[in-house]
């Protein structure tokens, strides 16, 4: 995007500027668009998620034309009820996708595995304790922690043929939103991942 004159202009087109006019071609030459005093644009915006946008400024000062708005925060109280309802929402989907496993029994059919019922298990336990936590954010700093919480991932190094190194690793660091962090599916489970660790 460009800005000339108050005004943001979002695509190419046609400029009559001092009574000249030029065709939207000049919007691939970066030393014309100079010349003319039109300007790159682009906009700084809060994340959505946490703030909505509030009143803008714009710097018209520089090379750049660059426009922010301030976040006006969206409220702890709203954004952990949204949050409860997302590990409601995972528990849900995490639960259906095993409750064959009791159908099956309760027909007759092959007893739930062990592992299973231990996931389920875990699953509800897990899912006490984030609410626990969520509870427990009394600011937005720390729902937004929580929802991108340091962590080191070490990783076994892959191989040429596709299959994992039987020592190398690499240790990275990632952020993770703990809503979404659960103990894995027992058919899921990662064969690359070493260890992953709370900073």
């Amino acid at each position: 995007m460009w800005y000339f004159n108050g005004e943001i202009i979002k695509t190419p087109k046609t400029m009559v500027i001092s009574d000249i006019t030029h065709p939207k071609a000049i919007f691939r030459d970066s030393d014309m668009l100079t010349s003319l005093g039109i300007k790159p644009y682009r906009e700084v915006t809060p994340n959505s998620r946490y703030y909505s946008r509030g009143e803008l400024t714009l710097d018209t000062s520089g090379d750049e034309v660059v426009a922010t708005y301030a976040g006006a925060d969206r409220g702890v109280d709203a954004l952990k009820e949204n949050m409860l309802n997302t590990i409601n929402s995972q528990v849900a989907s995490k639960q259906g996708a095993i409750d064959w496993y009791w159908a099956r029994a309760d027909k007759g059919g092959t007893a739930v595995p062990s592992a299973i019922s231990t996931y389920a298990t875990t699953i509800y336990s897990e899912q006490a304790t984030k609410e626990s936590e969520v509870a427990a954010l009394d600011t937005l700093a720390k729902i937004i922690e929580y929802e991108a919480r340091a962590y080191t991932e070490v990783r076994k190094d892959l191989k040429a043929d596709g299959t994992y190194h039987a020592s190398n690793t690499t240790s990275s660091a990632v952020k993770i939103n703990m809503l979404n962090h659960w103990t894995v599916h027992p058919d899921d489970v990662d064969a690359g991942l070493v260890s992953l660790t709370a900073d």
